[in-house]
């Protein structure tokens, strides 16, 4: 007895069964795609070009992601490290979402130094900051709250112990203080929330992700600008020189400073590097042979710093041979004086005037 064959009806239209792509949008689809090229592993991945690594900053930035493709493509990309042009592009996507500040007519200086903070030494750049702008040079800085990795004390916290508040203002009003007091600070969560929502996956992943490299090489300024970039190993640096390069920046100097800052040390030789239309020439700064012998001071608690801190922008207390030395390098790279010995005269004139506080004053 024969059995009739079974016919088999026609899919009927609708979704993607799960594992076929069923219920993600085009854009989380995509964003598949580039994931796939970044997390293949050693011997299929083939990394992005500098426009599909731009679309996924974009795709992360827009929401578009979901967490879990965020947190895998951040820690594929950790593991296998990003090429300089992947940076590049991400770096592009950063300018093109984030905030502007600018500083017309004037040169500014520009820091990036890691969001989550520091943990183990007294930070310096707020007190250097402050100076560099008393003496007539802009600074423009941009940080976050407390972030992972390491969730130490951040600039806008370090700002608001000397009574100056960077949280909760517009970013216009952040350009006035830049216009009138020659001195900025954005804050992530008010002024970049795109790139805020990208916490939580970072908190969970427990490493630094590549947009931890951004923090260092990006900055709201449009216009004339040095750079100045922190980085702890040598590898950093050079894709720092090469993604930097790509994305146009002619005027950068890295640092290898204190926790990865942009703060020189005093206990052994400052290591920069001065990258300006693509060349980088290897500056070595030894602050023994200018009589800079004080040790790093320890970070204790915000209340310790602030007294410091104060004794400090008067040229008095355990970091104020530190703070003379970073104003007066920042000074001479700033190119305010033509040797390093006149910047130093210059940063002691300034601290003995006292016109970091004069300036802290003046500020709302």
């Amino acid at each position: 007895m024969g059995v009739a064959a079974t016919t088999i009806p026609d899919p009927l239209p609708g979704p993607l069964a799960p594992g076929r792509g069923g219920g993600l949008s085009s854009e989380a689809l995509r964003f598949r795609e580039l994931l796939g090229k970044v997390g293949s592993g050693e011997h299929t991945s083939t990394g992005l070009s500098r426009q599909e690594a731009r679309e996924a900053m974009d795709l992360m930035l827009a929401g578009q992601a979901s967490e879990a493709q965020l947190g895998a493509f951040l820690i594929a990309h950790r593991i296998r490290r990003p090429l300089p042009l992947e940076l590049t592009g991400m770096l592009e996507s950063y300018r093109q979402h984030g905030p502007t500040l600018a500083t017309p007519g004037r040169r500014a200086l520009c820091f990036g130094v890691p969001y989550d903070g520091r943990s183990r030494t007294a930070p310096l750049l707020p007190l250097v900051a402050l100076v560099l702008a008393a003496a007539g040079l802009p600074v423009v800085l941009h940080g976050g709250g407390p972030m992972p990795v390491k969730y130490g004390v951040t600039l806008a916290e370090l700002f608001a112990a000397l009574g100056i508040n960077w949280v909760g203002l517009a970013l216009a009003q952040v350009q006035d203080r830049l216009d009138r007091h020659g001195l900025a600070l954005t804050h992530q969560p008010d002024h970049f929330p795109a790139a805020e929502r990208l916490l939580p996956v970072r908190d969970a992943i427990g490493k630094r992700p590549p947009v931890a490299s951004l923090e260092l090489l990006w900055t709201p300024h449009q216009g004339d600008h040095l750079l100045i970039s922190g980085f702890v190993h040598p590898p950093t640096e050079a894709r720092a020189w090469e993604a930097l390069t790509a994305a146009a920046e002619t005027d950068v100097l890295t640092v290898k400073g204190l926790e990865g800052s942009t703060d020189l040390p005093t206990t052994r030789a400052g290591i920069t590097a001065r990258l300006r239309q693509g060349v980088s020439e290897r500056i070595l700064l030894h602050p023994r042979d200018h009589g800079i012998q004080s040790e790093e001071v320890r970070w204790s608690d915000l209340e310790c710093w602030r007294r410091q801190a104060g004794e400090a922008l008067a040229g008095a207390g355990p970091l104020a041979d530190a703070l003379r030395w970073n104003v007066a390098a920042y000074l001479w790279f700033a190119g305010a004086h033509d040797t390093l010995v006149a910047a130093l005269d210059q940063s002691e004139a300034l601290l003995k005037a006292r016109a970091g506080l004069a300036l802290l004053a003046a500020m709302p």
